[in-house]
């Protein structure tokens, strides 16, 4: 992987293959190495640019004047900007769909299409926004994930079968969770406040006019299709796919279907 600086602050990011600029941003408590499905088969046609998120992966602590995502997007604007990428299509998942929509309105003429995957760019509902902020206080405060929170938020990510469909999948994101300790845990816990905490999008959703795919998990607990209806509504001319079978990784879930997707979409859109 290689790095970039932002004030002190070093992200990894994969820079792979050739062609058409396809920017990815992965989901809270992942890495990059999540899109690797889909990295396999698009950099044969594309230089696909996968960053980790502050604080996940290999990137360091979110530097201290990025507070929200709006300011994480120009974090990824400055990336591109060194990496000398004038045009770009963005394509993100949970956390990454919501940065992805802020650069696409930050940008207008850069980006050239728009994937947002299990995701919302509305407000977090009042009942989530505070059983979230809550865990995420707890995590702060002794500095890891308890065992209990991490049984209450593992099966959050999946589809109900998933334990017998995708056992590897749900192990390794567990583990994952339960390795998170220190101050990794509380610079988690610090994006998950921007996360969680971000501003009403809709607010700007009119200027969203570049062709758009909204997909998402048939069995999403926390971004349900309901939400990813809710977009499509907004969006005029947006195209709108649901996965049977996923849950709220949809693209580790099912694989296929969502890169097949992909495919299809970004021909048309490019």
């Amino acid at each position: 992987m290689a790095t970039f600086t932002v004030d002190n602050k070093t992200m990894h990011y994969l820079d792979k293959g050739e062609g058409p600029v396809l920017v990815f941003g992965h989901s809270y408590l992942w890495d990059s190495a999540m899109w690797d499905p889909q990295i396999e088969v698009l950099s044969q046609h594309y230089r696909c640019i996968v960053p980790d998120l502050w604080a996940h992966g290999k990137s360091d602590a979110a530097p201290e004047k990025t507070r929200n995502l709006r300011d994480y997007a120009d974090d990824i604007l400055a990336l591109l900007d060194h990496l000398n990428v004038d045009e770009f299509s963005v394509i993100g998942l949970s956390v990454g769909g919501m940065w992805a929509a802020e650069l696409a309105i930050k940008v207008p003429a850069r980006v050239k299409s728009l994937v947002m995957m299990d995701t919302f760019i509305g407000y977090e509902p009042q009942v989530t926004h505070a059983k979230y902020f809550a865990m995420l206080d707890t995590i702060s405060e002794v500095k890891l994930v308890p065992a209990p929170m991490v049984d209450v938020i593992t099966p959050m990510f999946f589809a109900r079968n998933a334990e017998t469909e995708n056992p590897e999948l749900v192990s390794h994101f567990r583990n994952n969770l339960m390795s998170l300790k220190g101050e990794q845990a509380v610079e988690v816990a610090r994006i998950g406040r921007m996360i969680f905490g971000r501003r009403d999008t809709f607010d700007d959703i009119e200027k969203l006019v570049l062709p758009t795919l909204i997909v998402v998990g048939a069995e999403d607990i926390p971004r349900p299709p309901l939400e990813a209806q809710l977009m499509h509504d907004a969006i005029d001319g947006s195209e709108y796919l649901v996965i049977p079978g996923a849950g709220h990784i949809s693209n580790l879930e099912k694989p296929e279907a969502v890169t097949e997707k992909l495919v299809e979409f970004l021909a048309k859109a490019i």
